[in-house]
């Protein structure tokens, strides 16, 4: 590479400019794969004069590729030492020579071959990355709710909310917008009005899911008995998967409103792109963490019912490991939804305590105590059955879900009860 390469990282992705056969090079010797930029669009905020038809001719000339920012990726691109602007919040650095040495810093360059000395021309350059990263968080939406055979719509048009059935119609405009943005490359005035109102009735909808995971968690809180607990854990499986799928499309929606409104910014306004960007960030990360909350709640909940069903595995064989088996797919399909919109979480399932091995302590209990099987299996409940504890899932805040139940004389009231 004895031409330049100019990298723009926002935290999300990372932007390599250059010459095409030295970008295509220099993605090839990381092994990173990549997109199409769309730096020709940068040409509407080149301003007008001889430096915009410098700048005009330099984007004609060089080539943009996108890399999604993974945590393999990162570390690539670690040893380039790219230096970050608290302004912007954009680390950037310049590569040169065959090998790929940093010889000097954007920051520090003067010259008129860089695109990224104009500050209009890095903000576009910013604004684009954006636009990639939320179509990228879209489409990987759009395979998610494909891998789980959920049709929205059709949970949408069970509810009797009206803001509820509204969603349909605003996703049919969204999507009319978006495909009219890709055939003129702009977003006009006219095309705005269309969806300017939409972001109302997707928080809207946002909302009512997020209340209804919450009633689904004081749902498995309010239940004692191991029947109850099962059949509600049961019912939760699918009642928490349709409310993740609506979650998953709300968020779908609003990138591609963000999508929408960063090239109308660009268009009308490009001075502020660069901090209607900002916002947009930031608003973005704050609807990641409220989702967060919530699923947290739901997914610590059924740890718990998990826990105490398997303190419980001995006197009812049946029904505790269908608690903890539903448990465990409603926080993996909580994990799977963390992974397609970005939130960190690490989840392990709980696992089931099998009736023949906690029969087995009991046997041996039994032998060690000199006592017969029934007497043994009573006092697990201040020591064998306390190991029935699983390690739970450890969400995006660090929560844990983890609880103990012990075998004791509410138990005993329990199993009265039930019969």
């Amino acid at each position: 590479m004895d031409n330049e390469i100019q990298l723009i990282s926002d935290g999300d992705g990372l932007a390599v400019i250059g010459n095409p056969t030295d970008v295509d090079r220099f993605l090839a010797s990381e092994g990173l794969a990549s997109k199409d930029l769309g730096l020709q669009r940068l040409k509407s905020v080149a301003g007008i004069g001889a430096a915009a038809a410098q700048a005009g001719s330099e984007i004609a000339a060089n080539s943009g590729r996108w890399v999604k920012l993974t945590r393999e990726s990162a570390q690539r691109i670690q040893k380039y030492g790219l230096r970050k602007s608290s302004k912007t919040g954009l680390s950037t650095g310049v590569v040169r020579g065959q090998k790929g040495q940093i010889r000097g810093f954007l920051e520090f360059a003067k010259g008129p071959r860089s695109l990224l000395t104009n500050p209009e021309m890095l903000a576009g350059a910013a604004g684009i990355m954006a636009q990639v990263a939320m179509q990228q968080s879209m489409a990987e939406i759009t395979d998610y709710l494909a891998t789980i055979d959920e049709k929205v719509d059709d949970v949408l048009r069970a509810q009797k909310d009206t803001a509820l059935a509204r969603m349909i119609g605003v996703g049919f405009v969204i999507e009319e917008t978006m495909t009219i943005r890709e055939k003129r490359g702009r977003v006009d005035e006219i095309m705005w009005s269309k969806v300017q109102t939409a972001p109302t009735t997707i928080a809207d909808t946002q909302a009512y899911a997020l209340r209804q995971l919450d009633a689904l968690a004081e749902k498995m809180e309010g239940k004692a008995k191991i029947g109850d607990l099962a059949a509600t854990a049961k019912e939760a499986e699918s009642t928490a998967r349709e409310w993740l799928a609506v979650l998953a499309r709300c968020f779908q929606l609003k990138d591609a409103i963000a999508v929408l409104e960063l090239d109308r910014v660009l268009d009308a306004s490009p001075e502020e792109l660069d901090g209607h960007r900002l916002g947009l960030k930031a608003a973005r990360q704050d609807r990641l963490e409220h989702i967060a909350r919530s699923t947290e709640r739901l997914v610590a909940r059924m740890n718990a019912a998990a826990d105490s069903a398997n303190a419980k595995v001995l006197l009812n064989p049946n029904k505790s490991p269908a608690v903890v088996q539903s448990s465990n797919l409603v926080a993996a399909g909580v994990h799977d939804f963390y992974e397609r919109l970005g939130i960190e979480s690490g989840r392990q399932s709980s696992e089931e305590r099998r009736w023949a091995d906690a029969a087995m302590e009991a046997r041996d209990k039994a032998l060690e105590v000199g006592a017969k099987g029934v007497d043994a299996a009573r006092s697990l409940g201040n020591d064998t059955l306390d190991r029935a504890s699983s390690a739970v899932g450890k969400l995006s805040s660090g929560i844990t879900g983890q609880a103990r139940r012990w075998l004791g004389d509410g138990d005993q009231e329990e199993r009265d009860a039930e019969r």
